[in-house]
């Protein structure tokens, strides 16, 4: 069985998302694959492999018991084996009491993953790896996300569409609806890679601790995803991107990235998902890759490049 879930990226909505705001999320040419394969011993061993075929994560887990009987992490970046190895089997026990018949054969498997983008790009390690279990599984990926761990899911949408989406939680349930999103203007469309890997769940602990009624602005928001997709000139989206950085800015009280990073910068820069890390969009022309490499910023990927 293979499985293969698409990156992501939150064009617009960044943390009101999680309170009901429209958000234009968008899944990239990168991914990642799920491999299972049986086997006759009642165990799942699993390895976990980066774009450059290295394995970075192994495990062997009981399959009747679903407890951890090893695991070797091979990076000294972040975080323990026992902690990844606990986070996995969290979602494996999750995708079972969802289906109770996962896992309930008497042989077990092999399971491989493989990033097709570097760990530390932040386009969805653990959401790419949520889709692809619950697709194992049989199970709505969304509850598997919920029930394990936290966040909008607007990864998930961009995991199983291949097109751009607008996505929303209605009464809490995701709202996903395709949608176009091609501006004539895309080959002045970059993202750049800030190598700072931001925690997302911090990020959306700070926002809720603010406990404000943001209705005003999520309906702003909602608003600037319709017009990302009907703006004609570059100028336009810039606009937006200026007004939502100011917007989130206010909210979150964190200074927009082009002020705390780049204020000399002659094009627009926007922040995606939680602020401070991974991946921002920039507007810009042939000199952008340059000013971006000279202030040390190597990762500089065209529109065509990174959007699926």
């Amino acid at each position: 069985m293979n499985f293969y879930s698409n990156g992501k990226l939150l064009l617009t909505g960044e943390y009101l998302v999680l309170d009901g705001a429209k958000s234009l999320a968008i899944p990239t040419k990168f991914g990642q694959n799920l491999i299972v394969e049986k086997i006759k011993e009642p165990q799942i061993i699993w390895g976990s492999f980066t774009n450059t075929g290295e394995c970075w994560f192994e495990a062997v887990f009981d399959l009747k018991k679903l407890r951890l009987v090893n695991c070797t992490f091979n990076s000294d970046k972040e975080g323990s084996g026992e902690v990844i190895a606990e986070t996995l089997l969290d979602i494996l026990k999750e995708a079972k009491s969802l289906n109770s018949n996962f896992l309930a054969s008497e042989n077990g498997f092999v399971v491989k993953t493989n990033l097709t983008f570097p760990r530390n790009w932040g386009l969805g390690t653990s959401s790419t790896l949520i889709n692809s279990v619950a697709s194992w599984a049989k199970v709505d990926a969304f509850k598997l996300l919920w029930n394990s761990f936290k966040g909008s899911g607007y990864d998930i949408a961009c995991a199983q569409n291949d097109t751009p989406v607008f996505y929303l939680i209605k009464d809490k349930n995701p709202v996903v609806e395709q949608v176009e999103f091609n501006p004539s203007f895309k080959e002045n469309l970059f993202f750049v890679h800030l190598n700072q890997k931001q925690d997302s769940k911090e990020g959306i602990a700070k926002f809720r601790e603010s406990n404000i009624n943001f209705d005003e602005e999520i309906k702003r928001i909602s608003e600037i995803s319709d017009q990302f997709l009907k703006v004609i000139s570059l100028q336009e989206f810039e606009d937006l991107i200026i007004e939502h950085e100011q917007i989130i800015s206010s909210i979150i009280k964190l200074q927009p990235v082009k002020e705390k990073l780049f204020p000399d910068y002659f094009g627009a820069i926007k922040s995606l998902g939680a602020w401070g890390g991974d991946f921002v969009l920039v507007t810009g022309n042939s000199e952008t890759p340059a000013y971006f490499k000279n202030k040390g910023f190597e990762t500089i990927l065209t529109y065509n490049q990174m959007v699926l």
